[in-house]
């Protein structure tokens, strides 16, 4: 597989239809989903869409779309990255969904960090976002030593509203001249 992008310990690359029982089960760990959607992601779903729309990002996108994560050292599986398009012009969101035996082991900050990079070197953009729940704290704490900064508390309407959606959502973000001077410093 090529290999979209490679930190100190992990390789990114694209998914393939070969990968779907990596996302399934990533997808079926209701602590990995606690944040996102407080259940499990049916096989079904993930085989029919989930991974269809992963697949389809990468034509529709080029440079952007979610990538699998893999430890260099045994090409173990630890879960995924992702640069997504955003409605803002060259404004991308970061994001990132880790196997709980990946936790704690710094992998998430490591990620988050080499795609701000690469967005704002090699894809030229002009800010990255991030947003997770307010009570997210170990989500929040990743984009805080990713370089991405606090920007805002919003409410959004749920239908089903998941254990500490009142306290809200929150946004962080960076843009290209915070990052260059990061970067100089």
């Amino acid at each position: 597989m090529e290999c979209y992008l490679e930190t100190e310990r992990l390789t990114l690359r694209r998914f393939s239809a070969d990968d779907l029982d990596l996302l399934a089960d990533l997808d079926s760990d209701p602590e990995v989903m606690r944040f996102l959607t407080g259940q499990p992601t049916p096989r079904d779903e993930v085989e029919k869409v989930v991974l269809p729309g992963i697949l389809r990002m990468y034509d529709e996108h080029p440079g952007l779309g979610t990538f699998a994560a893999e430890q260099k050292v045994d090409g173990a599986f630890v879960g995924w990255f992702g640069l997504q398009p955003t409605r803002e012009p060259a404004t991308v969101d970061v994001g990132y969904r880790l196997n709980r035996t990946a936790w704690g082991k710094g992998y998430a900050t490591e990620g988050t960090k080499a795609l701000i990079d690469k967005a704002f070197g090699e894809l030229g953009l002009d800010k990255v976002v991030a947003d997770t729940m307010a009570v997210n704290h170990r989500s929040r704490a990743v984009m805080r030593r990713s370089g991405l900064r606090f920007v805002r508390i919003f409410h959004e309407h749920f239908d089903d509203p998941l254990p500490g959606s009142e306290f809200g959502e929150v946004e962080y973000a960076v843009d290209r001249r915070t990052w260059e001077a990061g970067r100089r410093a």
